[in-house]
């Protein structure tokens, strides 16, 4: 089946309730049916419901729909996207290991890479993403990952990402990407041979700004990769925290399953039931809605990239953009509804983002309404100066997270915000 089918129907499977909705079970536990039962269960000799810090039903659905829709094998929900970062990282590395990573990044991820992972005795190094091959000279023995963004927010770009790919595989390490921009309909990443992928479901998924969530992906055949392979040797060992389990032994997707039974279990950030019942909701529209982004954003783009107060747009389908020859190759049908345009300086920003009347000030996006972000003073404000301007965040630059209202409107707003 195609992946808008699958948003629709895929991990439900209707009980003799027969309810087309999926049910929402708000509920932190689950009664046994004897202690053998419940011994069964903790001992992995029988699959069920234990407690919902590891598994919930609603949420099982919602994780067997994400991974079918990705084309993935199996997926782990987090109450956030920064949950899912972490948990990916910290599900392949410990102290003294490191990660490469795009050096255009969000700015919440540059905060845990920099400053967070460090005092998990973690390291950051940083490629140059319009030169991928950078990231070659920083891997050693302890290198565990190559991470970027397919989309990268808010400097809205794009790298070579077969490239990256190559890089990975040639140093058997994990590739993971953080595809919350550009979703699963305008990238496909494991049709590119990437590992990993990670969402903020808070953003597009949800759609309305309605909750908080994050997911983990992993691709098919990734056991393969883990299995016997030296720089993962806590998947071929036995864990002594789970009666000597040793993950790559058992015929399920082993990084998600070791993200659920370790991490999620001992750091609990998980999805509440009706976060995951509201992440299906949104999923069920998420292409009919991407479409209406893209449209609008591509429109916005052109608009402004001929408007006298523009100094420069950033949208990867533009053409012209840097961007553009990655875009048209790795992107399918759009290039999501996220745009940056620089307007010079701060005081010209400020001064436009505080005229226009339908977008909204908010540091969200993929929000069926529009809104406006100064990424400088707000989610990059922690960043020095070099490091803003490595992530490509300037004092003029605006982020623009198109809605699916009426174009023309949203466009004679922000013609008048630029006068």
């Amino acid at each position: 089946m195609q992946p808008n089918t699958l948003a629709i129907h895929a991990g439900y499977e209707k009980d003799e309730q027969l309810t087309m909705a999926v049910p929402l079970y708000q509920t932190t536990a689950y009664e046994f049916k004897s202690t053998e039962h419940g011994a069964n269960l903790f001992s992995l000799k029988e699959l069920g419901n234990i407690y919902t810090r590891l598994s919930n039903p609603t949420t099982d659905i919602f994780e067997k729909r994400f991974a079918q829709v990705e084309g993935g094998a199996a997926a782990l929900a987090t109450a956030s996207g920064m949950a899912a970062i972490f948990y990916a990282i910290a599900n392949c590395t410990k102290v003294g290991d490191n990660i490469v990573t795009s050096d255009k990044l969000y700015g919440g991820t540059y905060t845990q890479f920099v400053h967070t992972l460090k005092r998990f005795g973690v390291e950051v190094r940083f490629f140059d993403t319009f030169n991928v091959q950078t990231a070659e000279e920083l891997i050693d023995e302890n290198t565990k990952a190559i991470f970027f963004e397919s989309i990268s927010n808010p400097s809205i770009d794009i790298p070579d990402i077969e490239k990256i790919v190559e890089i990975a595989k040639k140093h058997k390490i994990l590739s993971i990407v953080d595809n919350t921009v550009a979703t699963s309909y305008m990238f496909r990443p494991f049709d590119w041979g990437i590992d990993l992928s990670v969402h903020s479901t808070s953003k597009y998924v949800t759609g309305q700004g309605l909750a908080m969530g994050g997911i983990i992906v992993e691709r098919e055949g990734l056991n393969e990769f883990l299995k016997g392979n030296d720089k993962y040797a806590h998947f071929n060992e036995p864990d002594e925290s789970y009666h000597g389990l040793v993950y790559t032994d058992l015929d399920f997707p082993a990084f998600c399953l070791r993200a659920r039974l370790s991490l999620l279990r001992d750091l609990g950030s998980v999805p509440a039931p009706f976060n995951s019942w509201l992440m299906i909701q949104g999923l069920e529209t998420l292409k009919v809605r991407m479409q209406a982004h893209c449209d609008n954003a591509m429109k916005i783009a052109k608009f402004l990239k001929n408007h006298p107060k523009v100094k420069e747009v950033k949208y990867p389908l533009l053409e012209g953009d840097k961007n553009y020859d990655n875009a048209v190759k790795y992107l399918k049908d759009g290039a999501s509804g996220l745009l940056s345009f620089d307007v010079g300086s701060f005081d010209v920003a400020k001064n436009a983002i505080d005229k226009l009347k339908i977008f909204s000030l908010v540091t969200n996006i993929g929000d069926t309404k529009s809104i406006v972000t100064h990424s400088a003073s707000t989610t990059h404000q922690q960043l020095s100066d070099e490091d803003l301007l490595a992530c490509g965040v300037t004092p003029g630059l605006i982020r623009l997270s198109i809605g699916i209202e009426d174009v023309d409107d949203l466009i004679a707003d922000l013609d008048n915000a630029l006068k």
